[in-house]
């Protein structure tokens, strides 16, 4: 199974309330440059988080990707999930490639857990970075980090 975790977007700094808050003009962009890593790969199911910026950030790559895509809106991809909690729910989903578009901590969390097997160690995600893993299940420790994107960002 090959795992996409897609931070959202850059956002603007305030909104009514934190899950309103939309992409920036810089944040679109963003998600474009890490959608271009998408483009071929055979990916049939985006997951993202209710939060606007998250919707907005999914519906960017859908767009990119030209359709043959289902968007799904997942309650469980807000910055305040237990990514232990997500593992069964990652467990029962039965696609060869999927995209979940979510958070921080959440995000990078939930990436150190499939790699690491714990919550120490959590992987460094900015605005629109795109983290790949592998692995036969999404159980924790069981996944590799094939590859780690930061559009827009200096590259280290």
């Amino acid at each position: 199974m090959k795992l996409w975790l897609l931070r959202h977007g850059e956002a603007e700094p305030h909104a009514r309330t934190d899950a309103e808050r939309e992409l920036t003009r810089h944040g679109r962009k963003e998600v474009h440059q890490a959608a271009l890593h998408l483009i071929g790969r055979p990916l049939r199911t985006i997951l993202c988080s209710p939060y606007v910026r998250a919707r907005q950030t999914a519906e960017l790559v859908e767009d990119l990707l030209d359709g043959g895509l289902h968007l799904q809106v997942a309650d469980w991809l807000t910055p305040d999930d237990d990514p232990r909690q997500v593992l069964d729910l990652l467990a029962e989903r039965s696609e060869e490639e999927l995209l979940l578009v979510s958070h921080q901590p959440f995000v990078g969390a939930l990436a150190g857990l499939l790699i690491h097997g714990h919550l120490q160690d959590p992987v460094p995600m900015q605005t629109a970075s795109l983290a790949e893993l592998e692995g036969e299940l999404p159980l924790a420790g069981a996944m590799y980090l094939r590859a780690l994107h930061h559009p827009g960002h200096k590259h280290h």
